[in-house]
């Protein structure tokens, strides 16, 4: 019994990873690419080079109303989508730009994802229904001026004040900060690190926008300070105690990056792929010659074996079996590759390279800021160290 010819070779798709998607997978990513493209790409490179956002909260309301904020989380108004689903929406955000990927993983997987998982009832009924619309922005602040890497050594206290808690303290780096109606605030407490879901106009509350920077120049960044932010005792969320909840959290945001930076990856390949083809040198496209190949083979392999990694991590999510060090793993990886994929497709462009008229400049200083945040290299490496020898090196 012959076995059927195979499909013809598709330079966009080479092993053929469109087979492991379900109709409904299709649709969620095409409906996500299409937004995209009609709403970001033919503007965002004149965002980034104003380095602002214009539009955040109209685009924030059209992206929940596709139903990208939160997705992955059931009720209250959220998607209920797999977290393939989530993936691949979060793949086709970041091949238009990292910015508009951070908006969607701080809102959903961050600070919508916290209240859901440890928020009181009373809690998501207020603030989840209205982040899925996108009337309501969100934040997530973890992060210190003088302590990244390691939370546990945060300033930001929660002090009790008969009833209320009083929040002091400074937060950094914080994606949404100035355009937030809401942020969960983590903060040390008598009791240990706690969250808190703050309103941003409670008095005290500031969020000065951070500028001049030359990676996220088309995502809102901000400080927060706190400077003596008065909250019920309701504000609290009861769920989470510790440092686990906030590290949760990450880990949910970590694995969207899997996913998206392999969009700013995929974008930056078929730039490169389409330029070989029609940029013509000593008579002839470079995509013929022996070196300009063997870095587009070298580029597609390394972005679709990341792609098919993503895909596993997201169907062991799905199936409640995803470990946060295999969650490392995906981020580790893909993340560096995504950044040797940019930086060889501006080989391949020459001087266009650094055009803004071509999206792998700008896809490449995004990446630097991917490959810190949620998580350093040198962190994702000792937790897979860890894991690997059952030895601790976080500490020296």
């Amino acid at each position: 019994m012959s076995a059927s010819a195979p499909p013809p070779f598709d330079r966009h798709d080479p092993l053929g990873l469109d087979d492991l998607l379900s109709d409904e997978d299709r649709a969620v990513r095409d409906t996500v690419r299409r937004w995209a493209g009609e709403r970001v790409l033919p503007f965002v490179a004149e965002w980034y080079e104003s380095g602002e956002l214009p539009g955040i909260r109209e685009l924030a309301r059209e992206l929940g109303s596709i139903g990208a904020l939160g997705m992955s989380l059931e009720g209250y108004g959220c998607a209920g989508a797999s977290a393939v689903q989530y993936g691949l929406a979060c793949l086709e955000l970041e091949a238009a730009d990292s910015g508009i990927r951070s908006l969607v993983s701080v809102q959903g997987s961050l600070a919508m994802y916290a209240i859901h998982r440890f928020g009181s009832e009373e809690q998501k009924q207020q603030w989840l229904p209205r982040m899925a619309s996108g009337e309501v922005i969100g934040c997530f602040a973890l992060t210190e001026p003088d302590h990244g890497s390691d939370p546990a050594a945060m300033r930001t206290t929660a002090k009790r004040d008969g009833s209320d808690w009083v929040l002091t303290g400074r937060k950094m780096w914080i994606t949404n900060g100035s355009v937030a109606g809401v942020a969960v605030v983590w903060a040390r407490t008598d009791e240990g690190v706690r969250g808190f879901v703050v309103p941003t106009d409670a008095p005290g509350f500031s969020a000065p926008e951070i500028k001049h920077k030359w990676s996220l120049r088309a995502s809102v960044t901000s400080e927060l300070v706190l400077d003596g932010v008065r909250l019920p005792a309701d504000a609290v969320l009861p769920g989470a105690t510790g440092l686990r909840g906030p590290l949760s959290c990450l880990s949910h945001a970590r694995y969207g990056i899997v996913w998206g930076s392999m969009g700013a990856a995929r974008a930056c390949f078929e730039s490169a792929l389409e330029y070989s083809r029609t940029r013509e040198q000593f008579g002839k496209p470079i995509g013929g010659f022996q070196l300009t190949q063997g870095k587009l083979a070298d580029m597609a392999v390394e972005l679709h074996k990341g792609i098919l990694l993503a895909h596993h991590l997201g169907r062991r999510m799905d199936a409640g079996r995803l470990r946060p060090e295999q969650i490392s793993f995906g981020k580790l990886n893909n993340v560096r590759e995504a950044i040797e994929i940019c930086r060889t497709a501006r080989t391949i462009l020459g001087a266009n390279g650094i055009s803004l008229e071509y999206p792998v400049m700008r896809h490449a200083t995004n990446l630097e800021s991917v490959l810190t945040y949620e998580g350093t290299v040198e962190k994702h490496q000792l937790v897979l160290g860890k894991a690997l020898t059952g030895l601790d090196a976080f500490r020296g």
